[in-house]
């Protein structure tokens, strides 16, 4: 099927199967950050925004996001600087695979609700799993991040 989609803000047409998955296309298409974690939508690591929508990529089929919007992480590189900087500082990065699925959903959740409390962030990052650190220094981060933001 002939489909079209408009990532970060390029248009790229191309032919898809009818059962590929936004992971697979995205990573054709080189964008990396994208990462493939369980296959299952519970892990948070191919977390992408369509429409303005978190997604899980690994099970969202391609064609259906024909003409949509969709961000990566290479896409809001700002953004996402800017709250790395204060998850670099409580020592949170570690291996850095599931890094940007959590930055799609922080950013998500900031687009959202700009002045979310600790405990709307903790619920909304719930399905984002990290193999390598504690959510503690990641809740602190987010903290500080969120302190500097409202000032």
């Amino acid at each position: 099927m002939e489909v079209t989609l408009i990532i970060n803000g390029d248009h790229f047409g191309f032919s898809a199967e009818p059962d590929e998955v936004l992971l697979d296309t995205l990573r054709k298409l080189g964008f990396k950050s994208v990462k493939r974690g369980c296959d299952t939508t519970s892990c948070g690591m191919c977390h992408i925004i369509v429409d303005g929508q978190l997604v899980p990529s690994c099970s969202y089929l391609t064609v259906r996001a024909n003409r949509k919007k969709i961000v990566t992480v290479e896409g809001v590189q700002e953004k996402v600087r800017a709250i790395a900087e204060f998850m670099t500082a409580e020592g949170v990065e570690q291996c850095g695979y599931c890094s940007p699925g959590h930055m799609m959903s922080l950013i998500a959740l900031f687009e959202e609700n700009p002045k979310p409390t600790m405990d709307e962030v903790k619920h909304y990052m719930a399905g984002n799993m990290c193999r390598c650190s504690g959510f503690e220094g990641q809740h602190r981060a987010i903290a500080a991040y969120l302190e500097v933001e409202k000032s």
